[in-house]
């Protein structure tokens, strides 16, 4: 992108609806609850022909230090620092606020660019708020609505100097190349965003002692030993029965979304509370995905016996988990940094594991030698034929087995293909998907 572009304001005037107008798509959660947004989020915003990266951003509030309001603003800070440019949103219904002038003040010191956004411009009752905002000295306000994309027009005229500064002899930058899309996932207040900062080298992320700080899916570029990756930190994932407000509800969603569309996630689990119900539920989520997996327990700075703790988690695994066998297992710390080189080798592996493919020679002689160690039942006093076996697809191994009445295999037998399928080809943790099918080998003559 060729500049930057952040969105500040109050909250609840618009700021991540016009995010996500911006971006193209519903990336950034939105409510009427005054707040929801805490973190910042980065994304390709696109008007035109215009190209540029626009960061959402927490509201502006006045906050007491070292509350969680106070942690939000200076991410809020590190926003504007980044960007090229701030977009000063207020809400034209409400007219301008005590607090929009104390803000626009805070912009004006600051010594960066400023484009007054006035939203919610749409209708008769917004035309006084969009001349009252000239009393903020920030310029014209631009009229937009945010929700019916409406102004984007004069937003862009406003916009387009900030692109020919930063590349006046019109050059473009490279696409980024492939990335390995990471998803870090867990139950409430187990530390993935202590987790995410530690690896990234920076505050990024908002962290507390407050459980259920996060709500959006908030994304991170970052480079591991060369290997370029998008991480993506999620807010905290609680039983459904216990999700009752919208917000959590949409906290959630967005979560869940996060992993259909990874391709490794990291299950974060408390050390101190390791692999309880909703940790299982989790890890059962992200299988049924099919995305590759990596078990972090977090907080190992606070374990006594750590040799007995690991251990206990390590035989309870197997059965807790028989769909993830050979799931990796890595004890980390958010806070001291243990044990993180470890889990990304550990992601890294998942990777390759999941992208595996096997020759179809290779796997119909292990047909073959796993049908003479433990033959198929016999269905009305015939024994079933196991005829072929291919591999369909990868991202997760797939596997196609064509046989004599499909739908007669027990599933005890079936879960013994797939166990024995991960022993022999080296597939630990990986979901494996077979699918039986009936009819004679479809490659013979």
């Amino acid at each position: 992108m060729s500049f930057a572009v952040a969105i500040l304001g109050c909250p609840n005037v618009g700021k991540s609806t016009l995010f996500n107008r911006l971006v193209g798509s519903r990336a950034a959660l939105v409510d009427n609850t005054p707040g929801l947004t805490r973190d910042r989020r980065e994304g390709d915003a696109k008007i035109a022909d215009l190209d540029f990266r626009v960061i959402d951003t927490a509201g502006l509030e006045e906050a007491t230090p070292a509350s969680l309001t106070a942690r939000m603003q200076v991410q809020t800070e590190r926003a504007l620092a980044d960007a090229d440019v701030a977009l000063l949103v207020i809400d034209a219904r409400e007219g301008v606020t005590e607090a929009d002038r104390h803000f626009a003040n805070w912009l004006r010191r600051a010594g960066k660019p400023v484009v007054l956004v006035a939203n919610k411009s749409e209708g008769r009752i917004a035309v006084a708020g969009v001349s009252e905002a000239y009393r903020l000295g920030l310029g014209d306000p631009v009229p937009v609505s945010a929700e019916h994309g409406e102004g984007l027009a004069e937003l862009y005229e406003r916009l387009a100097p900030f692109s020919r500064e930063a590349a006046p002899n019109g050059e473009t930058t490279a696409a980024p190349s492939a990335r390995l899309h990471l998803a870090i996932v867990g139950r409430p207040n187990v530390g993935k965003s202590t987790l995410v900062n530690r690896l990234i080298g920076e505050e990024r992320l908002v962290t507390g002692p407050e459980a259920g700080i996060t709500r959006d899916a908030i994304a991170v570029d970052w480079s591991w030993r060369g290997r370029s990756i998008r991480l993506v930190d999620t807010a905290g994932m609680r039983r459904r029965s216990h999700v009752e407000s919208k917000i959590e509800q949409l906290s959630v969603a967005d979560a869940l979304r996060t992993i259909r569309f990874a391709e490794v996630v990291v299950v974060v689990i408390n050390a101190l509370q390791p692999l309880e119900k909703q940790d299982l539920t989790i890890a059962r989520m992200v299988a049924e995905e099919g995305r590759a997996a990596v078990l972090a327990a977090t907080k190992w700075d606070a374990v006594c016996d750590r040799a007995a703790m690991l251990k206990a988690m390590r035989e309870r695994l197997p059965a807790a988990l028989p769909q993830l066998l050979g799931l990796s297992l890595v004890p980390v710390s958010g806070l001291t940094g243990y044990g993180l080189d470890a889990m990304m080798e550990m992601v890294i592996f998942a990777d390759v594991v999941w992208n595996r493919r096997i020759p179809t020679s290779d796997l119909n002689r292990w047909l073959a030698a796993v049908q003479e160690r433990n033959p198929p039942p016999l269905v009305a006093g015939r024994r079933l034929r196991l005829r072929y076996i291919t591999q369909a697809n990868i991202r997760p191994p797939t596997f196609a087995l064509f046989m004599s009445k499909p739908s007669e295999l027990p599933d005890s037998y079936r879960r013994y293909l797939v166990n024995a399928l991960r022993g022999a080809f080296d597939l630990p943790g990986a979901p494996i998907r077979l699918m039986v099918r009936g009819g004679k080998n479809p490659f013979a003559d």
